[in-house]
């Protein structure tokens, strides 16, 4: 019997309703809702796309900015429901979207730890058993008892891809995560996703950087304007990718 695929799109298309006026507070926003004179522009974000990636493939997904690469990423995550087409995804995920986005400001580093391990849907016994290697791996042990909303955008990145980092899924989103942090710590970052390649995880990564796509991926997709335009090789791809960038300099 054929192996069922770890991630299945098919006709996927994500509407945003785009609001054409500015509202100011929330009761502003009912009465238009109630009068009917709320008015929306129809924005899709992803229009038809489909493809399949096997386990243990690496997908890149490549695409200027507002492409739908990271649309494309939730809706797989399960972040956001397609409007149009389905998503199938065999395995555990762990989306690394928005790193730290789902902190407490008001918290500790600490206690966000947990918190966020429960957003993923981890038991604080688990996030235990793996705090001191949480914390050890995003070298903020001096701030681990000090409010996140002291912490730098960078440190926020970094507590969040160490949180996230410590587990075994297997199905892995990123979204531009390996940019975080200072030059060391992207390569501690690329050294412990690479690991988790040796484990035989599916990946989808989101990346500008087309050298990053080539060493770390399979294969690639690239979007433009919410589609899908090209499918194949790493290599093929960022080539396409590439020629595009030159292109729009000029």
């Amino acid at each position: 019997m054929a192996q069922k695929p770890a991630v299945q799109v098919q006709d996927v298309s994500v509407l945003f309703n785009l609001n054409k006026e500015k509202i100011d507070n929330i009761k502003e926003y009912f009465i238009k809702l109630i009068t009917r004179k709320l008015h929306y522009t129809e924005f899709w974000a992803l229009t038809d796309v489909s493809f399949t990636v096997e386990k243990g493939e690496r997908l890149g997904v490549l695409g200027f900015n507002g492409a739908g690469k990271s649309t494309l990423l939730k809706t797989v995550a399960g972040v956001l429901k397609p409007t149009k087409g389905t998503v199938e995804v065999d395995g555990v995920i762990a989306p690394m979207l928005e790193l730290g986005a789902g902190f407490d400001m008001n918290y500790s580093g600490r206690e966000n730890v947990f918190l966020y391990g429960a957003t993923m849907g981890y038991s604080r016994k688990f996030i235990q058993q793996k705090y001191d290697e949480i914390v050890a791996f995003s070298e903020l042990q001096d701030f681990m008892d000090v409010p996140v909303k002291n912490y730098s955008s960078g440190m926020r990145a970094r507590l969040g891809f160490s949180i996230a980092s410590a587990v075994q899924p297997e199905v892995l989103i990123l979204d531009e995560v390996l940019s975080v942090g200072d030059a060391k710590f992207r390569k501690k970052s690329e050294a412990k996703i690479r690991s988790m390649f040796d484990n035989g995880v599916t990946v989808l990564f989101v990346s500008h950087n087309t050298d990053q796509v080539r060493r770390l991926c399979t294969k690639a997709i690239l979007l433009e304007k919410g589609r899908l335009i090209a499918s194949g090789s790493a290599d093929e791809v960022c080539d396409l990718y590439d020629e595009m960038v030159e292109q729009n300099k000029k």
